[in-house]
């Protein structure tokens, strides 16, 4: 197939790791995320990579450079620029939150699967080494 098509509202919702590689191209890989209550991604930075967020279930707050804080839920979308300093932090205490996310150029291994934040915290230490 030429192309790469799926239900991404459902996928995204119906999705309860914490990373998931759905499709991976030469300029572009679409990945589903599901954060547990009061979970974050983390800060990090991607020199050269920007991305692209769809919440699509609970609330978050997108803090960037450290200070900057964006609360947005259900329905909205964000960008951020290749070397933006961002965490993306699940606000709620009792719902997942569930999004799905676009890296131009693509960032993790294809097909890459954490079930855990532990697990994607283990694969990136790995990676530096």
């Amino acid at each position: 197939m030429a192309g790469f098509i799926v239900s991404i509202e459902k996928k995204t919702l119906e999705n309860n790791y914490f990373r998931q590689v759905l499709f991976t191209g030469k300029y572009v890989q679409l990945v589903v995320m599901c954060l547990k209550p009061g979970e974050d991604i983390g800060n990090e930075v991607h020199a050269k990579v920007d991305q692209f967020f769809r919440i699509e279930q609970g609330q978050a707050a997108f803090v960037f450079k450290g200070k900057e804080k964006h609360v947005v839920k259900n329905g909205d979308a964000v960008t951020v620029p290749a070397g933006t300093f961002h965490n993306v932090i699940n606000t709620s205490k009792t719902t997942k939150l569930k999004l799905y996310t676009l890296y131009s150029p693509p960032n993790h291994p294809d097909k890459t699967v954490h079930k855990t934040k532990a697990a994607a915290e283990m694969a990136e230490a790995k990676k530096k080494h």
